[in-house]
């Protein structure tokens, strides 16, 4: 007796999800609108309490604070200038984020980043052209940033030193290399600050036409598109999101996973390396005690605020720009200490990275 099966039928293919409409995506992003603007009004109701607190009328100061930060063509042009080492110090928060690493170290990065321009131009003296010295100086930074990052990816993958620590407790070797430096064979003049020479006008970062505002601002907007596409359409930016997915499952592909972390911190570190360059070289002109004002901690911050994503990077630096010169406002108009502002940045970026979140289903 002969027993004949017939053939499985196949599965029907699956249908694609149904398109949705412009009203249902609307919908759908009215939570997550109103969690922004809830967690924004709610960091400014705490820090108008404060200003009462501090005896000024919250109704005067910021009508004040907003016209003297955007209303003014002079600081509107401060804001674009404190963005570029801004964005350059974010992304390179963002690059190694895309590994599943965190690079605390962009303060360092960014000092010695300047060192290295600072004794280029030192070592030069007026010998070379500017725009010579100028290409040299970011050369030096771009590599002494990677660098410095090095030294915290080999502690990462020779003695499984966490990098968040490493970098974070290097920026502090990187402060002292600079005070070293500037209070003894740098320095200026015995007498007065300790600084090293002014940078030569002919190695400065050239400004854009009709304006105040230097390249730099063209630099770190041609980065972020470079970032950004980098980790968008490469092999490369492809396998960091593997590896800062699964490390594991990435090095069991065969994927050179040391390899790829270490790649990461180097661009972050040049990336930083190069905000220091552009601040030294734009903005300072000179090494000094308070060099870089926190630039690479504050573009930790912008990174976070954006995500870990390069594009994002632009709004979170303009914002953090945009809050450092209205912290002069606060000071002028409202005779409140421009060190309150960092106040409203704090409750910012609380309100944002705490409320905005999408609270995980428990499985």
């Amino acid at each position: 007796m002969t027993v004949t099966t017939e053939p499985p039928a196949a599965a029907p293919p699956l249908a694609p999800p149904p398109r949705r409409s412009a009203g249902e995506r609307a919908r759908a992003a009215l939570p997550i609108v109103a969690r922004w603007a809830a967690a924004l009004l709610g960091a400014v109701v705490v820090f108008s309490a404060l200003i009462v607190f501090k005896g000024a009328n919250p109704l005067e100061v910021f009508p004040d604070m907003w016209l003297s930060t955007f209303g003014r063509p002079r600081s509107v042009s401060e804001i674009v200038i404190a963005m570029a080492p801004l964005i350059l110090a974010a992304l390179a928060v963002v690059v190694p984020a895309r590994a599943g690493m965190s690079n605390v170290g962009g303060e360092g990065q960014v000092i010695v980043g300047a060192i290295a321009a600072c004794g280029v131009a030192l070592a030069t003296d007026g010998t070379l052209p500017g725009p010579l010295v100028l290409a040299l100086m970011m050369v030096a930074g771009v590599a002494a940033g990677a660098a410095w990052a090095g030294v915290a990816g080999v502690l990462r993958l020779g003695f499984q030193v966490n990098e968040a620590v490493s970098t974070l407790l290097l920026n502090f070797v990187a402060l002292d290399l600079l005070l070293f430096l500037i209070y003894q064979p740098w320095r200026e003049s015995a007498a007065g600050q300790p600084t090293t020479p002014e940078l030569a006008d002919a190695a400065k970062l050239p400004l854009l036409t009709g304006s105040t505002v230097h390249i730099g601002i063209v630099l770190a907007v041609l980065a972020t598109i470079a970032v950004f596409l980098v980790l968008r359409f490469t092999r490369w930016g492809f396998r960091l999101s593997v590896v800062g997915g699964n490390a594991e499952a990435a090095r069991r592909a065969g994927m050179p996973v040391p390899a790829l972390l270490l790649s990461a911190l180097l661009v972050g570190g040049a990336l930083a390396g190069l905000a220091g360059v552009v601040e030294y070289a734009g903005v300072e002109y000179k090494l000094r005690p308070g060099f870089g004002a926190q630039i690479g901690y504050v573009g930790f911050l912008a990174s976070w605020l954006a995500r870990h994503r390069p594009v994002p990077v632009l709004v979170a630096a303009f914002v953090f720009a945009g809050l450092a010169v209205a912290g002069g406002s606060l000071q002028l108009d409202a005779q409140l200490p421009a060190a309150t502002v960092n106040i409203l940045t704090a409750l910012i970026l609380m309100a944002v990275l705490g409320f905005t979140q999408r609270k995980a289903r428990r499985a």
